[in-house]
């Protein structure tokens, strides 16, 4: 049989390069790509047409979900496996809403990561329709924008106000004091929680007033 085939999207070429390197102890698994951005990785995967996609939540230019959802379009052979650091239920209910067959931790254990590609890769996805309901009745999804704004914390508030006022993810991070990765994490959660796909339609929904006016907001 074919050795299964992998691509491997993450911003980090050393965690590109760890992943790589562990699923290649597996001789019958093989990287045939790699990618550090959303838009590399809708170059390199509907041209590699990989099994599988391993694909980080957060990239620099987009959402890892975004990747997904236009995969499963643009390559519907390629399962994809999405990778964080986060065990959020509302990025894996979006992860299953955005069709992958997967969510793993970037903690997750070597003989783990290997049974997950070559379950997926095997048309078995590791998310079974009971922790498909499960994962999904555990998200609420407020009907207003109003009431999704009111399940941000104070911080994710604070960035999403920054957003709204044009601020660039550096500048966030100096008038913060936080680190520009933390930034993006706290944007990456501000617009699950929001239900949008980029920065921008956060942005506007704020400063034009969907979720109050925006003076009174921070």
């Amino acid at each position: 049989m074919a050795p299964i085939s992998v691509v491997l999207v993450d911003d980090h070429e050393i965690v590109r390069k760890g992943l790589a390197d562990l699923l290649q102890l597996d001789n019958t698994i093989t990287v045939v790509g790699e990618a550090g951005s959303a838009r590399e990785a809708l170059d390199v995967i509907p041209r590699a047409r990989p099994d599988v996609a391993i694909v980080d939540v957060r990239l620099p230019d987009d959402s890892g979900l975004v990747v997904c959802d236009r995969v499963r379009r643009l390559s519907p052979g390629t399962q994809v496996i999405m990778l964080s650091s986060f065990s959020d239920p509302e990025l894996q209910a979006r992860a299953i809403q955005a069709g992958a067959a997967g969510y793993l931790l970037k903690e997750i254990r070597t003989s783990q990561i290997l049974d997950a590609v070559r379950q997926v890769a095997g048309g078995e996805p590791l998310f079974d329709a009971a922790t498909k309901r499960r994962i999904l009745q555990q998200v609420h999804s407020p009907d207003s924008p109003k009431q999704r704004y009111a399940t941000l914390t104070n911080q994710e508030r604070q960035v999403l106000a920054r957003v709204g006022a044009g601020m660039s993810n550096r500048q966030i991070g100096e008038e913060l004091h936080l680190a520009e990765k933390t930034v993006k994490n706290y944007l990456s959660s501000v617009m699950a929680k929001l239900g949008v796909e980029r920065r921008t339609q956060a942005a506007v929904m704020y400063s034009r007033g969907d979720f109050g006016d925006p003076k009174d907001l921070v």
